[in-house]
């Protein structure tokens, strides 16, 4: 019988320790390799590419947003993900699905609900959350990119920084601090980006960037900067 390989992507020692637990009462005997960060992953990838499942955190440390998830797709078409996060938004949960993943696990599942939910997986199911509903049908991702891409463009230079340090956690006071500006000019250009996204708030802002990755927003950086 063949030995299965599953790669865990988690910071957390205790919920990396549960997802061992879970898939070694799974699939005994099998190969888990437990890794804190994706270049960690990464270099276990090089090494083995022959993983049958990955276990992926959506946050940790070295990503932002769902770039961990998009740069495995991309670089590992083949491999199954299953995206594990204590987040449980059901906009969260549409774009992990639309985006290629083979489910998502809530990280407060039961650990023999967490077992069941990799064993449906590993049998070719998609796995969601018990009374998950899609929140709306799913934007096609490359027409999702455009349009939010042409919002962007019609941002300021100076706008556009304030939405990658938003994109990238930084608080108002942060964000003031490193573009050496005064907290109230800070909230008029949060103001302005909100509303020429069509958003609300940070959190509407965060999902609809979503679908772009870090290099989306340095080549939109390095655009103003040289025509500035």
């Amino acid at each position: 019988m063949q030995t299965l390989a599953f790669l865990i992507i988690d910071d957390h020692p205790l919920f990396r320790e549960a997802m061992h637990s879970a898939v070694d009462s799974a699939y005994p005997n099998s190969k888990i390799t437990e890794t804190s960060s994706m270049s960690e992953a990464l270099i276990a990838l090089e090494i083995n590419e022959s993983f049958d499942l990955i276990l992926l955190d959506l946050k940790i440390p070295d990503t932002v947003g769902f770039d961990g998830l998009l740069e495995l797709r991309t670089s590992f078409p083949r491999l199954p993900i299953v995206v594990v996060s204590g987040h449980e938004d059901p906009e969260i949960i549409k774009n992990v699905i639309s985006y290629g993943a083979a489910g998502f696990i809530p990280k407060s599942i039961r650990k023999n609900a967490l077992t069941d939910a990799i064993k449906s997986v590993m049998n070719g199911e998609i796995f969601l959350p018990k009374g998950y509903r899609d929140p709306e049908p799913v934007v096609q991702l490359g027409d999702e990119r455009k349009e939010i891409l042409d919002k962007l463009l019609t941002l300021t230079p100076q706008q556009l920084r304030v939405i990658t340090m938003i994109r990238n956690g930084l608080l108002n006071k942060q964000i003031a601090y490193e573009l050496k500006v005064g907290e109230t000019t800070v909230k008029a250009h949060v103001s302005e980006v909100l509303r020429k996204l069509g958003v609300n708030n940070r959190t509407q802002a965060a999902v609809k960037l979503s679908s772009l990755r870090s290099a989306d927003f340095d080549e939109l950086n390095g655009e103003f900067d040289s025509k500035g």
